[in-house]
């Protein structure tokens, strides 16, 4: 039953970022999507684990999009806070799409492949169904560089994460006895 929660509550905090970015509208749906994460790492077997894994995911998302932006092939609008960098909205996101790593997606773990086959293809979707939705836009890059780009980032995305969960006997940084 968690699971359905957690992809219920994160389709609800996209929906809520996206709709507000697309009304100039983000704090409120910002500060609800930050809500659910705080009980998602309170709720979470392993709280030190689980924030740290969100951290990683906001970096990265983070820097991919900041990147993305300056290529010229994505368009935030408003990218409060700075206008060098992606918009808190997307922050949340990405940190969002992070907590489904042990929730929702959890039947992805193991599956590398699958994991970037299916970021690579709803990664850019979901993109796309924000940019119909007034969040943004294609840049003067074009929609198909966008898209590959915002592809090519998810495909990595979704599996990095899974290896970001790893306990760390698994990721080789402790020794077994």
């Amino acid at each position: 039953m968690a699971k359905f929660w957690n992809f219920v509550l994160f389709q609800a905090g996209w929906f809520a970022c996206v709709l507000g970015a697309a009304n100039q509208q983000v704090l409120w749906p910002v500060i609800g999507t930050l809500a659910y994460i705080a009980f998602h790492v309170w709720r979470s077997p392993s709280p030190k684990t689980e924030f740290s894994l969100l951290l990683k995911a906001l970096a990265f998302g983070l820097v991919a999009d900041t990147l993305i932006m300056y290529s010229g092939c994505l368009d935030f609008g408003n990218a409060w806070p700075s206008p060098y960098l992606s918009p808190l909205w997307m922050w949340a996101l990405w940190i969002l799409v992070a907590t489904t790593i042990n929730g929702s997606l959890s039947w992805l773990r193991g599956r590398p492949i699958l994991a970037a086959v299916l970021g690579g293809i709803c990664g850019p979707m979901s993109y796309e169904a924000g940019i119909r939705m007034g969040a943004g836009g294609w840049g003067s890059g074009g929609q198909i560089t966008g898209f590959i780009l915002v592809g090519v980032v998810w495909a990595v995305a979704i599996p990095l994460f899974f290896y970001w969960d790893r306990p760390p006997i698994e990721q080789g940084l402790v020794k077994n006895p």
